[in-house]
């Protein structure tokens, strides 16, 4: 794939250089599988022994440096995805794409996908454009490379030449990478939070162990949901049931540092759709806040059940029969014996305990 790099704007990065560019460099060389460290945006001596590594096996003089001829080498190996703040018209400069070929691949999108409304056939892919990319691919997916390799018209083929089908590879999966940064049910996966007591915040960490032992004892089945939870879940979970109740528009939506999501769709209604389905995803009962008692590592979420009368101690020693409702959603004799280790039960959040109730 002949790449033109010019609309890169890549600067020359070596030992010493610092930054957003450095940066990336060091993830294109972590998943390539050169140690490298801590993605820091610092050149340092374990990046500048990783880049020489990466030169050697690449047959490129091994010197450190990552200039014109290292970038040339990288971006045919997938560099072009960790670029700082690449665009996507400047990624089809970059594949050689004209305005008579944005303007093509903008029809073909319409055509292939039947985006409504359509997108504008201007030779100017911006945001819009974008977003329908994205859009395109979330419709057809992995039927989207086929479909827009024979959408498009001859004169596109032509001119690429050599290049069409890598540079129809390498806009595949930008794309592909696109559509994943799209809000919705998929994001449930990622920052995932705890399970284990283990993780909890002391005190409250010896607490749970020590009501968790004494129901485990009177013969107590215990299902734990989610103990710690990373701030970026709570991010996510916060606007996506934000967005789902109408309270926050998703262009509104604050960025977060560490989480790349798009809570922008081609549509408003497509946004929205997103979002209850992530809310729905991640079984939201309660509207989460972006900081609580399960990001303090504070509070548990689990569910307690057991068969005939659950005799359990106390925190002072004393036995409690427990009986029907068989579950902590509901058994408010168990929520007072929770009471006594301090893990107090919030009544309007059925899995929900934390060091105060809250």
């Amino acid at each position: 794939m002949a790449f033109n790099p010019r609309p890169l704007k890549l600067s020359v990065i070596q030992k010493g250089s610092t930054g957003a560019a450095v940066a990336a460099w060091q993830r294109f060389l972590q998943v390539g599988g050169f140690p490298i460290g801590a993605v820091d945006g610092d050149f340092g001596n374990i990046c500048d022994v990783a880049t020489r590594r990466y030169q050697e096996k690449n047959e490129l003089p091994a010197d450190g440096v990552v200039g014109p001829g290292t970038y040339t080498k990288a971006l045919t190996q997938g560099f072009i995805f960790y670029v700082p703040n690449l665009t996507t018209a400047m990624l089809l400069e970059c594949l050689n794409f004209g305005e008579a070929q944005v303007k093509d691949l903008q029809q073909s999108l319409n055509a292939i996908a039947k985006l409504s409304p359509s997108l504008a056939t201007d030779g100017d892919f911006g945001l819009n454009s974008t977003r329908g990319l994205a859009e395109a691919y979330k419709k057809i997916d992995v039927n989207f490379r086929p479909a827009l390799a024979q959408q498009l018209s001859a004169s596109t083929k032509l001119k690429l030449g050599s290049d069409f089908d890598p540079a129809l590879d390498t806009l595949t999966e930008y794309t592909r990478r696109q559509r994943q940064r799209l809000s919705g049910a998929h994001w449930v996966k990622y920052f995932l939070a705890s399970t284990s007591i283990d993780d909890l915040a002391s005190p409250f960490r010896q607490r749970v162990q020590a009501f968790e032992k004494a129901l485990r004892a009177a013969g107590a089945t215990i299902e734990i949901a989610n103990t710690l939870r990373p701030p970026e879940r709570a991010y996510l979970m916060h606007y996506a049931s934000r967005i789902a109740r109408g309270d926050i528009a998703p262009q509104n939506v604050p960025s977060r540092v560490g989480v790349d999501i798009s809570w922008l769709h081609y549509t408003n209604a497509a946004a929205i759709q997103a979002a209850q389905q992530m809310a729905e995803a991640y079984d939201i009962a309660y509207p989460p806040a972006l900081q609580s008692r399960h990001t303090e590592g504070l509070a548990i979420d689990w569910l307690v059940t057991w068969q005939g009368t659950l005799n359990v101690k106390d925190a002072n020693g004393k036995m409690v029969s427990v009986g029907t409702p068989r579950s902590s959603y509901e058994n408010q004799v168990l929520w007072r014996v929770g009471a006594t280790y301090r893990v107090i039960k919030l009544d309007s959040d059925r899995p929900h305990w934390s060091i105060d109730g809250h």
